[in-house]
């Protein structure tokens, strides 16, 4: 089993409320989301494993039992084209739950037109296979926000 720790701190919100289709709609992956708290932050490593996929807005770690999980920092945040977010690792490192991935600021993405909610998502499963899924209350960096059977 892998448990999926919130990779900020904030308010998690459930994929639902996620002010885009694709991700409200599951289409990515089960999962929830975070409104994140609006200042300078470091989004860090929801669980143990390899980054596979690293953008300024949006990254994968995979873990060792081979379950993917994407945090996307805001909702078209693509469009900002990495202004404002500092990659603090490379692809195809190893990192540990907890560990610093990507400085940003949610509150200059709220201030660029974006929405800052974060997505949290786990890839290629149903969600069948999630469990303890947090979709309201306030989070810290590192909580609990799924298991992954």
């Amino acid at each position: 089993m892998t448990t999926v720790t919130s990779p900020l701190a904030g308010r998690a919100i459930g994929l639902a409320a996620v002010p885009d289709p694709v991700f409200s709609g599951a289409m990515v992956g089960p999962g929830t989301a975070i409104d994140p708290e609006r200042e300078p932050s470091v989004a860090v490593a929801p669980v143990d494993g390899i980054i596979v996929s690293l953008h300024p807005h949006a990254f994968v770690v995979v873990d060792g039992e081979g379950h993917g999980v994407l945090t996307h920092l805001g909702i078209d945040t693509v469009q900002l084209n990495g202004e404002g977010f500092e990659l603090l690792v490379h692809k195809g490192d190893t990192v540990r739950c907890g560990d610093a991935v990507v400085r940003w600021n949610p509150a200059a993405v709220e201030a660029a037109g974006k929405s800052p909610v974060c997505p949290v998502v786990a890839l290629e499963a149903t969600a069948e296979n999630l469990g303890e899924l947090r979709e309201d209350g306030e989070l810290k960096a590192g909580d609990t926000l799924f298991t992954w059977q």
